[in-house]
């Protein structure tokens, strides 16, 4: 039975693509670069913003694109409409409450922009834990994120779900060893998740509820 539903944050619960890429732009812009597409920007994104800067202006680079990119993400994501609910993630996480679920949320943004995404949507009171890349040491698809998350909430790791929607979830999942549920509403597409063959796929997060119901 599962007792402990693990959420990656953004293109699973949420979407704060639009906040992303102006920040991407402007830190571009900043350094001289040429700004790049919103898709571009959407499928580079997961691995942090450290990586995501390296991948559009190298290593060599990182760290002034952080010091413009963090100041500037911080306000962005605080802007009216930049950061919104996807379709059906509120209601799936009353259900979840209701039902008696812990929840938590495993995201390798930095904590500071997760705690601001989840206190500007209103949804930080659903989750137990809040657990980012900057507080492990590994971040995924290393599986350290969720072992911890499952430990400080006493949960043994075969009652854990995972739903993510990108590749290095479904990596991360696996390496923990806990069943994973990808959602196709992110970064990576629909073949790009089957081909990784996760435990379950769904098209939309309000489809988690029959999930739950299966797997009793």
């Amino acid at each position: 039975m599962i007792k402990l539903v693990i959420f990656d944050l953004d293109g699973t619960l949420v979407n704060a693509y639009k906040a992303v890429s102006q920040s991407v732009n402007y830190t571009l812009n900043s350094l001289g670069f040429a700004g790049r597409s919103d898709l571009e920007i959407k499928r580079s994104v997961g691995g942090g913003d450290r990586k995501l800067m390296v991948h559009f202006v190298g290593e060599g680079l990182a760290d002034r694109a952080i010091a413009v990119y963090r100041p500037h993400h911080t306000q962005a994501l605080k802007v009216k409409g930049a950061v919104k609910l996807l379709p059906g993630s509120l209601e799936t996480l009353k259900y979840l409450k209701a039902q008696g679920y812990k929840t938590a949320i495993a995201s390798n943004r930095p904590t500071k922009f997760t705690r601001i995404i989840l206190k500007v949507l209103g949804i930080m009171p659903f989750f137990d834990v809040v657990l980012c890349a900057d507080r492990v040491e590994k971040p995924k698809p290393d599986p350290e994120i969720l072992w911890d998350i499952a430990s400080r909430l006493k949960i043994d790791r075969k009652e854990v779900l995972y739903i993510g929607d990108m590749t290095i979830d479904v990596n991360c999942a696996r390496r923990a060893g806990v069943r994973m549920a990808a959602v196709a509403t992110g970064s990576s597409s629909k073949k790009e998740l089957k081909d990784l063959k996760p435990w379950r796929i769904i098209s939309k997060i309000n489809q988690l509820k029959a999930i739950l119901r299966e797997a009793k």
